[in-house]
């Protein structure tokens, strides 16, 4: 078998957020089990594939190193790297798509390919919330995976991919991080209680919030937050007859001693920040402040910032646990308060 013909059975997608070394170890193993390389073969040097896929030498030699390790490749003095074992025991292919890429959502990453370890080939793909880009990537990649793990969170305020997502047999489909509404048939899923998770967590802080007399949460109109937030917000405040208001534009807010701030965007969180920085307020004291979504720097800033957050590497590995088991159960992910000074 020529180089050239190896060479096109490996597929890297530039589409695709799996690192580039990782589609390659996919594509390898894929190529073994359609018997397109077998055991003996010669494979394209590490400067061949890096000049075809303009990728960098390292980036090849991190793949090549990493099918060593699993017996699959054998690198001969001189001679080059050969497939040595054709006994590829990954029977799951994963077409994993998140709605971005973020610290949290890197959280559910690690832990869901964690979790899978060598029993899966994972191509990863991100939308940006673009339920265009969502529609081209499942359009392009259907019929060809055991699995479809899917995060849907669109900034269009359609339901159309309702529709996409209802297409996928149903064996085969995890939908994770929000419960869909209006999806038929028996599948897997993890997700995040919205509503009642914010009730129950403020419910926890009910101590520290009662020093403040009212409840601001910063939810921008072009959110791609489900709604379930706000009543689950606006049932609490309710519950404990707190004053309260709902925040679409954080630039044109003012901030008032006496006030909390629950902010569920990052870029927010910088804003509020500001704001209280500037007015010299100090925070857990005059003004208290609550973040959505915890992340490992968030216990650093202002003397530890308040979280309420759905637990990600649960997630990503409850995620993985469904594949694994073929399961078609619904979890409802758990979800906790973390105090610190900034309340």
């Amino acid at each position: 078998m020529k180089h050239k013909s190896k060479i096109d059975s490996l597929r890297i997608d530039e589409l695709s957020a799996t690192p580039k070394y990782q589609q390659l170890v996919n594509a390898v193993l894929n190529a073994i089990k359609q018997n397109i390389l077998t055991k003996g073969d010669l494979m394209p040097s590490i400067n061949e594939l890096s000049f075809e896929y303009e990728i960098s030498r390292v980036t090849i030699e991190k793949g090549y190193n990493k099918l060593r390790k699993m017996g699959i490749l054998e690198a001969h003095q001189g001679k080059g790297y050969f497939i040595a074992n054709t006994d590829v025991s990954q029977d799951l292919k994963i077409f994993l798509m998140f709605n971005k890429l973020s610290v949290h959502k890197k959280i559910i990453y690690d832990a869901f390919v964690e979790t899978l370890g060598e029993k899966a080939a994972i191509d990863f793909y991100i939308y940006n919330n673009d339920f265009s880009l969502f529609k081209k990537l499942l359009n392009q990649q259907k019929g060809i995976y055991t699995h479809y793990v899917i995060i849907p969170h669109f900034l269009e305020k359609g339901e159309g991919y309702k529709l996409l997502i209802e297409q996928i047999p149903k064996e085969k489909l995890i939908i994770v991080d929000k419960k869909i509404e209006g999806i038929t048939g028996n599948y897997g899923t993890v997700y995040e209680n919205f509503e009642e998770d914010i009730y129950n967590a403020l419910s926890k802080a009910l101590e520290p919030l009662s020093k403040y007399h009212t409840l601001k949460l910063i939810f921008p109109e072009d959110s791609y937050f489900p709604k379930e937030i706000i009543k689950g917000f606006e049932n609490f405040c309710y519950s404990y007859a707190f004053n309260y208001k709902i925040v679409h534009d954080l630039d044109l807010e003012e901030v008032n001693e006496g006030e909390v701030y629950i902010n569920l965007m990052e870029s927010d969180l910088v804003k509020i920040l500001d704001k209280i920085i500037t007015l010299n307020l100090t925070v857990g004291e005059q003004v208290g402040l609550i973040s959505y979504n915890e992340t490992p720097l968030k216990k650093f800033i202002m003397n530890g910032l308040t979280t309420i957050s759905t637990d990600f590497a649960t997630m990503g590995k409850s995620a993985a646990e469904l594949v694994l088991s073929s399961s078609k159960e619904h979890i409802e992910n758990p979800f906790e308060l973390i105090l610190r000074g900034s309340l």
